[in-house]
């Protein structure tokens, strides 16, 4: 059973009209009704509260949270859920007489997997994100494709994502959940004539219990398999698996304080856990002697290594694995100690094996970035016996949500 308010009967004065009509339902974008000025106070706050609650730790001075250069359409990666278990908002619910369809293309609702909201404006990408979904939506309306049921695992349409980067390159991957050709064919030819600015149209088959597309094959119908992001002067290839932060305006500055704080000086040997497609690894490696970037998807490595190798960089080297298990083996003896550890963990945080060997390792310097201020305290108050925190550095890459992203320089004792 859901509840709605009735009535308010006095409105906080920080409080602020929301501008989506989808506001607290889809469970995107929840903090809307907060100023930005408040938003960034809260979350400044969250930092401070993880560190000492949590983390058991009280560093001195964090300092001023970095805004986003823009509110709307920042993000680079959108992914939107078909289903056939439409939720209809309480001014779309239609009369008892009518039998309106109840197939979806949006995002699902909170706690609720098998519905989906149907979203026809999203303000979080810039277009032609919006009206891609749409008419994906309209041909599959049209044609009477089947969409997603998400109780029966059954239906064709699965999901839709949508990347793009500030270089006005634009990726759409298809998710299916059987291989119907005709079926396929069709809609990625629409696609395909309606969209002809796309650089990459692409698509998987789907058959698991999750959405995730991260060990399947990705079939590529027109264009590139990737797309390429700018930082800095700095190009990187974004595939379709790749992860990369999701806040197109404000990466370069995430790297770019990550590098303040390594105050590299040219002979220093740099591990880069969790490494994605090398973005940190290859943004440092000008400024030391070295850089080995550790991350466990084999496409991400690959990635990882072109992208050293189109900015001529020579100094990078790419392990594909477990971070927990190279750490814990032979790998450091055999490569050279860290001099400095960069680590970009998942929200899940570092393994606690990771955190042991870090500080059997000890590194002079740790730079712990993260997107989850509750597990980066915890992994840094494991640390706290033998390193101290000397930088605490907000920024945030995710307006009118609770997240923030968050990078802390930890010096050894």
């Amino acid at each position: 059973m859901t509840g709605y308010p009735v009535r308010i009967h006095r409105l906080s004065p920080k409080r602020v009209n929301p501008f989506c009509e989808y506001f607290g339902i889809c469970g995107g974008c929840n903090w809307q009704q907060l100023s930005y000025e408040e938003q960034l106070k809260y979350k400044q706050r969250q930092v401070a509260d993880n560190l000492e609650r949590i983390g058991r730790t009280s560093p001195q001075d964090i300092s001023d949270i970095i805004p986003s250069a823009t509110l709307t359409e920042y993000r680079n990666k959108l992914e939107f859920a078909f289903s056939e278990n439409r939720w209809f908002m309480k001014n779309e619910i239609p009369p008892a007489d009518k039998k309106p369809s109840r197939k979806a293309l949006g995002f699902h609702i909170p706690e609720m997997y098998n519905r989906v909201l149907d979203i026809k404006k999203c303000y979080l990408q810039e277009e032609p994100s919006n009206k891609i979904r749409n008419a994906v939506r309209d041909y599959a309306l049209k044609k009477n494709l089947d969409f997603f049921n998400h109780k029966k695992q059954q239906g064709f349409l699965r999901n839709l994502i949508i990347r793009n980067t500030s270089a006005g390159e634009w990726m759409v991957i298809f998710s299916f959940y059987h291989d119907d050709k005709k079926a396929i064919n069709g809609l990625l030819a629409h696609v395909a004539e309606q969209f002809p600015e796309l650089t990459s149209l692409m698509y998987v088959i789907n058959q698991k219990g999750n959405d995730t597309i991260s060990d399947l094959p990705v079939y590529l119908y027109k264009g590139r398999n990737y797309i390429t992001e700018i930082i800095n002067g700095l190009k990187f290839k974004i595939g379709p698996r790749s992860f990369f932060q999701p806040n197109i305006h404000l990466s370069g500055t995430l790297y770019k304080t990550v590098a303040d704080m390594a105050n590299l000086k040219g002979n220093e040997t740099v591990y880069d856990l969790y490494t994605g497609i090398g973005t940190i690894a290859v943004y440092l490696s000008g400024k030391c002697l070295k850089v080995i970037g550790i991350e466990n998807i084999d496409e991400a490595v690959e990635n990882a290594g072109e992208n050293a190798s189109i900015n001529n960089i020579k100094n990078t080297e790419f392990i594909a694995g477990d971070v927990k298990d190279i750490l814990s083996g032979q790998f450091p003896d055999a490569k050279g100690k860290p001099d400095i550890v960069v680590a970009d963990p998942p929200r899940s945080g570092l393994h606690k094996t990771v955190v042991g060997c870090l500080m059997a390792l000890k590194p002079a310097k740790i730079i712990y970035v993260s997107c989850n201020t509750a597990t980066q305290a915890r992994d840094i108050g494991l640390m706290s016996g033998k390193y101290k925190i000397k930088k605490v550095q907000p920024v945030d890459m995710f307006p009118h949500t609770h997240h923030i992203e968050n990078i802390i320089l930890l010096e050894a004792i």
